[in-house]
């Protein structure tokens, strides 16, 4: 079982590598990364040297990307704080519409790691297909647990046996006839968002309790979930559930 998830923690980390790609821009690094925004591009950050250390920033993107979309994010608002709780989770801050880490030469690889997850992150938590919508995908799973009596701790960080700190929405304590599920929702499905998820729980599954389960709650109200999709996410041992199929796992998560 080690061994397996060594391969697979090696497998992403080349991966990441060949697919990353550097370039000088006005006194910047532009680094391209292989994830994909919701428009199929790929996720750039910036990175400079200031003193001692670096300043990694995604120069806006995210929030402004969001806000042309219709997704306005106010202050005092669910939708900020909700904003605020995910940041705080990867430790990335706001500096007025840009997200961005400091970190020096030895926190480097970790807090680019959480800049990128972090940009992932918001990108879904906030996406709408339809602007006017008010309803948070999280605010529905939230409610739909608590609905269902599943007893939960929201927004839990846990340290990966890379030294990577990984977010998860959702932690399901063990109980005397269940083991820990981690419960991930997912608005917007997509390849890069399941590659994140795959590796946060590979990278996190050698170091939580024996038997330990992690479950993918997936967006499917505007149309069915790809099935490359689902099945990529079994082959790491996560369990796709489709939201309008979230009825089928009350039983074993409320236990």
């Amino acid at each position: 079982m080690i061994r397996d998830i060594q391969r697979l923690l090696d497998r992403y980390t080349e991966w990441l590598r060949d697919n990353t790609t550097l370039r000088q821009v006005n006194g910047w690094v532009e680094i391209t990364t292989p994830f994909l925004d919701r428009h199929n591009d790929h996720l750039q950050i910036y990175a400079r040297r200031e003193g001692e250390g670096w300043t990694l920033t995604d120069d806006g993107y995210i929030i402004e990307d969001l806000r042309q979309s219709g997704c306005e994010i106010e202050s005092g608002s669910r939708r900020h704080a909700l904003l605020n709780t995910t940041l705080n989770g990867f430790g990335v801050k706001k500096q007025e519409d840009q997200l961005l880490v400091h970190a020096d030469d030895d926190q480097f690889s970790r807090r680019k790691h959480n800049l990128v997850q972090a940009m992932i992150a918001v990108n879904d938590l906030f996406y709408l297909a339809q602007p006017m919508v008010a309803s948070l995908f999280l605010e529905d799973v939230e409610s739909w647990l608590r609905i269902s009596q599943i007893r939960f701790t929201p927004n839990v960080k846990f340290t990966g046996a890379s030294g990577y700190d990984h977010q998860f929405h959702f932690v399901i304590p063990e109980s005397n006839a269940q083991p820990e599920r981690v419960l991930q929702p997912v608005n917007r499905p997509s390849r890069e968002r399941a590659q994140a998820i795959a590796f946060a729980w590979i990278d996190t599954k050698s170091v939580r309790p024996d038997g330990s389960r992690a479950y993918a709650l997936l967006n499917d109200d505007e149309g069915s979930v790809n099935p490359n999709i689902v099945g990529a996410l079994r082959n790491y041992d996560i369990r796709p559930v489709q939201w309008s199929d979230r009825e089928t796992v009350v039983e074993e998560l409320a236990a």
